[in-house]
């Protein structure tokens, strides 16, 4: 049996009735860290009824056709994303700009934010890791979503199932992942409002659907809109982070690297990885998109333990609202200057050079 294809059961379960209510930025997390990630917040029903109402277990059950991206020519329309109203953003404050790196939290609490990339770029046909979903779902784990607005568009009903279910959150990570250090006006403005446009879509679709009226007739889909980027590449620049902040988007970077897409890293080592740099306030980055290697593996070594050590997992929104945003001025992967680094690896397609700065600490 392979990780993510068990507790069908418990799956439903968590579906019917488990999970926390996501907390809004800015506000206080539902006793977030109390019980180990799976902490009941006051709407948490009727957001998980939502699930159960819409998927049979066996639906939401990943499968191995879907798990691997491909090359593909197909594109979207990106016509049907300009026309779609979204109502103007709030600003992000002035101390909550910059790319959000931890959170420095009080001592009693132990608190870790999951974060899965789900991008999906031109010419490609990105994939869903449904071993990764389904071992959280499994597991009452909380976690959030990072997904292209191609993504979104390519991967409808799994991009609804995520936005229903109420252990987790979506965030923005560009239209097309493209580099936004490069990007002119234009580009930037479709990478961000586009991607929005599309959740919007996503969310809408969900709302559409006969069972997601709750039993008193009341709407019942949660996240509004999105409240978080992370930058394509993990690059930004000061242009772009003031973009994302007029846009009312938090800047999320990470301080712990899977290293998921390296094709020379095994599952202990990813495990590894977690278990030794995890603290505290982290906020850990891999990726659910197909692009991640033996990330679901990783995950059942690395859940365990990190519980037995006292962490509780929350959403990223959760994460910030608990304590304070270590924000750095620009953004990097494991030290200043390396995200710089990856992006001439990246053109000079020398992959080893890629691997050892994901590697290094």
């Amino acid at each position: 049996m392979t990780f993510g294809r068990v507790c069908i059961a418990a799956v439903l379960a968590l579906a019917a009735g488990g999970g926390l209510g996501q907390a809004r930025v800015g506000e206080p997390a539902q006793d977030a860290g109390q019980s180990g990630g799976q902490d009941a917040g006051h709407d948490a029903p009727l957001k998980a009824g939502l699930l159960a109402r819409c998927w049979t277990p066996e639906a939401l059950v990943g499968s191995d056709t879907e798990l691997k991206a491909k090359r593909s020519r197909s594109g979207f329309d990106l016509e049907v994303l300009k026309q779609e109203p979204l109502a103007d953003a709030t600003p992000v404050a002035a101390d909550l700009r910059g790319s959000i790196r931890s959170v420095t939290l009080p001592p009693d609490q132990k608190l870790i934010a999951l974060t899965f990339d789900l991008c999906e770029s031109d010419g490609d046909h990105a994939g869903y890791d449904g071993r990764v979903v389904d071992l959280l779902r499994a597991e009452g784990v909380k976690a959030t979503f990072f997904a292209g607005g191609k993504w979104l568009e390519t991967h409808p009903e799994r991009a609804q199932q995520l936005i229903a279910d109420p252990n987790f959150e979506i965030g923005a990570h560009g239209l097309r992942h493209r580099d936004l250090t490069h990007a002119d006006a234009k580009t930037m403005d479709d990478e961000i409002r586009l991607t929005e446009a599309a959740y919007a879509r996503a969310r809408e679709a969900l709302q559409a659907r006969d069972c997601a009226a709750s039993p008193d007739g009341a709407a019942s889909v949660p996240q509004e809109r999105i409240s978080l980027m992370r930058f394509p590449y993990g690059r930004c620049n000061a242009k772009a982070l003031a973009a994302v902040a007029a846009a009312g988007q938090l800047a999320i970077q990470w301080d712990v690297v899977t290293g998921d897409p390296d094709p020379h890293i095994t599952a202990k080592g990813i495990a590894n990885t977690i278990l030794t740099r995890a603290h505290p306030g982290a906020i850990i980055v891999a990726h659910a998109n197909g692009r991640g290697r033996n990330t679901a593996a990783a995950l059942a070594l690395a859940l365990p333990k990190l519980r037995e050590q006292g962490y509780s997992f929350v959403t990223v929104s959760e994460l910030v609202a608990a304590g304070k945003p270590v924000i750095a001025a620009t953004c990097y992967l494991n030290r200043p200057g390396d995200a710089a680094r990856v992006a001439r690896a990246k053109r000079q397609r020398k992959s080893n050079d890629i691997w050892s700065v994901l590697r290094s600490r």
